[in-house]
């Protein structure tokens, strides 16, 4: 009996998958006398946040893709791209040749994942828990992708006293009434609004605020409901949300809005989403600006 259709172009795809990693697998065969010329390591950075700490640790060189929000640094932007973290495809990853690929948990979908451990690419997902720990695990686990401990280490001492830092600015000021933060994103036409278990709620109690949205997970669509009884003091949002309206004053235009304490004030903080949001190498800045935007308000 022949295959369904079905079995057929299944089995069609793991033969297209394992031709590609083979043909890996042989590209990456070098004499020794050339490997002991160039890293071995090639690296897939998925998520911004990942790329930023390989570039920080000179780990650039080893990098020969990289997902769609890998936009900082500048160069970031010039590597092949492989597509949005959530929607990969095992075809473009492989056609790269990497024999690693370091990703977040958000990363997938989660069959891609399986069609590259089955190639013998060595995968690394990084727990995104909107923790300081999970900036402390992107750089280790570039670090080791790279062979680049030592810099990690480096990197790693710096950034731990640069957050130290900033968090004991923080706790400074820990007398006053925390303002009440809306963190609103709105690159497209359906602003929303976030939650717990959010970057924008972390980064916000961290900076000495506290989300004034609570009781769900994730981001909600913004109703002027919701906007009446959060009563925010002050906006939170990206500068490409403030970009996709065409500048702060059409933001400000949303009727949601005017419902809030902020807008008579019109107390709006922006910030680079992957700035704000990544949880790279750069969160201790991020926070330390919110913060201070945040007291000056």
């Amino acid at each position: 009996m022949s295959p369904t259709p079905n079995l057929a172009k299944s089995a069609g795809r793991r033969t297209v998958l394992r031709m590609i990693a083979a043909a890996a697998a042989g590209a990456l065969a070098l004499p020794a006398t050339r490997a002991a010329s160039r890293p071995e390591a090639r690296i897939i950075t998925i998520s911004g946040a990942v790329t930023e700490v390989a570039y920080a640790l000179g780990a650039e060189g080893q990098v020969v893709g990289t997902d769609t929000t890998s936009i900082f640094p500048a160069a970031a932007l010039k590597t092949p791209k492989v597509g949005y973290m959530r929607q990969l495809s095992a075809e473009g990853l492989l056609s790269l040749r990497p024999n690693a690929v370091i990703a977040t948990t958000e990363a997938g979908p989660p069959v891609v994942l399986d069609q590259l451990r089955s190639a013998g690419v060595k995968l690394e997902l990084i727990e995104a828990d909107h923790t300081w720990g999970e900036v402390q695990r992107k750089v280790h686990a570039v670090g080791r992708a790279a062979g680049r401990e030592t810099q990690a280490a480096d990197l790693q001492r710096n950034l731990d006293a640069r957050w130290a830092e900033v968090q004991s600015r923080v706790a400074s000021a820990s007398g006053r009434r925390k303002p009440r933060v809306l963190f609103v994103l709105s690159h497209s036409a359906s602003p929303q609004v976030s939650g717990e278990k959010t970057a924008a709620n972390a980064v916000i109690g961290f900076a000495g605020g506290v989300n004034c949205l609570s009781g769900f997970q994730g981001y909600r669509p913004m109703t002027a409901e919701a906007m009446a009884s959060a009563a925010p003091d002050v906006i939170l949002t990206s500068t490409q949300s403030i970009e996709a309206h065409g500048g702060a004053d059409r933001f400000w235009q949303r009727p949601e809005l005017a419902l809030t304490p902020a807008f008579a004030r019109r107390a709006l903080i922006t910030q680079d989403a992957l700035l704000l949001l990544g949880f790279g190498p750069r969160l201790p800045q991020a926070v330390d600006e919110l913060h201070r935007q945040l007291q000056a308000l």
